[in-house]
Protein backbone atom coordinates (compact mmCIF):
# COMPACT_ATOMS: atom_id res chain seq x y z
CA UNK A 1 0.00 0.00 0.00
CA UNK A 2 1.40 3.22 -0.93
CA UNK A 3 1.66 6.53 2.03
CA UNK A 4 2.35 10.03 1.71
CA UNK A 5 3.71 12.18 4.51
CA UNK A 6 2.02 15.32 5.39
CA UNK A 7 4.29 18.32 5.75
CA UNK A 8 4.13 17.43 9.82
CA UNK A 9 5.46 14.37 9.11
CA UNK A 10 2.17 12.47 9.77
CA UNK A 11 1.87 9.12 7.00
CA UNK A 12 -1.06 8.33 5.56
CA UNK A 13 -1.70 5.29 3.72
CA UNK A 14 -3.39 5.75 0.46
CA UNK A 15 -5.92 3.19 0.48
CA UNK A 16 -8.66 5.25 -1.46
CA UNK A 17 -10.62 6.41 1.73
CA UNK A 18 -10.82 10.09 0.98
CA UNK A 19 -12.64 10.94 4.40
CA UNK A 20 -9.25 9.54 6.19
CA UNK A 21 -7.05 11.47 3.88
CA UNK A 22 -9.22 14.52 4.61
CA UNK A 23 -9.34 14.36 8.53
CA UNK A 24 -5.57 13.64 8.39
CA UNK A 25 -5.62 17.17 6.88
CA UNK A 26 -7.62 18.79 9.26
CA UNK A 27 -5.96 17.12 12.19
CA UNK A 28 -2.62 18.05 11.42
CA UNK A 29 -3.30 21.83 9.98
CA UNK A 30 -6.55 22.80 11.40
CA UNK A 31 -5.94 21.43 15.08
CA UNK A 32 -2.30 21.90 15.22
CA UNK A 33 -2.79 25.65 14.48
CA UNK A 34 -5.34 25.64 17.05
CA UNK A 35 -7.72 26.57 14.19
CA UNK A 36 -5.78 29.49 12.89
CA UNK A 37 -4.85 27.79 9.95
CA UNK A 38 -5.35 30.20 6.31
CA UNK A 39 -6.71 29.00 3.03
CA UNK A 40 -2.85 28.97 2.00
CA UNK A 41 -2.06 26.69 4.88
CA UNK A 42 -4.43 23.81 3.47
CA UNK A 43 -3.99 24.33 -0.20
CA UNK A 44 -0.09 24.02 0.49
CA UNK A 45 -1.01 20.81 1.95
CA UNK A 46 -2.43 19.44 -0.67
CA UNK A 47 -0.16 20.52 -2.92
CA UNK A 48 2.24 18.62 -1.11
CA UNK A 49 0.08 15.95 -1.28
CA UNK A 50 -0.28 16.28 -4.99
CA UNK A 51 3.50 15.83 -5.19
CA UNK A 52 3.40 12.78 -3.96
CA UNK A 53 0.61 11.01 -5.26
CA UNK A 54 0.30 8.12 -8.41
CA UNK A 55 -1.93 8.90 -11.22
CA UNK A 56 -3.93 6.19 -10.52
CA UNK A 57 -4.44 7.12 -6.73
CA UNK A 58 -5.44 10.60 -8.22
CA UNK A 59 -7.90 9.32 -10.34
CA UNK A 60 -9.23 6.99 -7.40
CA UNK A 61 -9.23 10.11 -4.91
CA UNK A 62 -10.64 12.30 -7.31
CA UNK A 63 -14.01 9.89 -8.13
CA UNK A 64 -13.98 10.02 -4.37
CA UNK A 65 -14.41 13.37 -4.36
CA UNK A 66 -16.86 13.93 -6.87
CA UNK A 67 -19.22 11.56 -5.39
CA UNK A 68 -18.56 13.02 -1.71
CA UNK A 69 -19.42 16.76 -3.23
CA UNK A 70 -21.87 15.33 -4.90
CA UNK A 71 -23.86 13.87 -2.27
CA UNK A 72 -23.11 16.93 -0.47
CA UNK A 73 -24.60 18.95 -2.81
CA UNK A 74 -27.60 16.97 -2.92
CA UNK A 75 -28.11 16.78 0.68
CA UNK A 76 -28.23 20.56 0.69
CA UNK A 77 -30.45 21.05 -1.86
CA UNK A 78 -32.97 18.57 -0.45
CA UNK A 79 -32.36 20.51 3.17
CA UNK A 80 -33.46 24.06 1.37
CA UNK A 81 -36.30 22.40 -0.35
CA UNK A 82 -37.24 21.26 3.12
CA UNK A 83 -37.28 24.38 4.60
CA UNK A 84 -39.24 25.93 1.83
CA UNK A 85 -41.64 23.41 2.73
CA UNK A 86 -42.09 24.36 6.14
CA UNK A 87 -41.87 27.27 5.58
CA UNK A 88 -45.04 27.35 3.32
CA UNK A 89 -46.67 25.06 5.92
CA UNK A 90 -46.71 28.22 8.49
CA UNK A 91 -48.33 30.70 5.89
CA UNK A 92 -52.13 31.04 6.23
Amino acid sequence: MNKIKLSTGYEVNLDGDLLALIEAIYEEIALKKELKHTYEDVMGEIENILRQISVEDLRLYFRESLFLNTVTYENEMLNAYIKRLAGKADEP
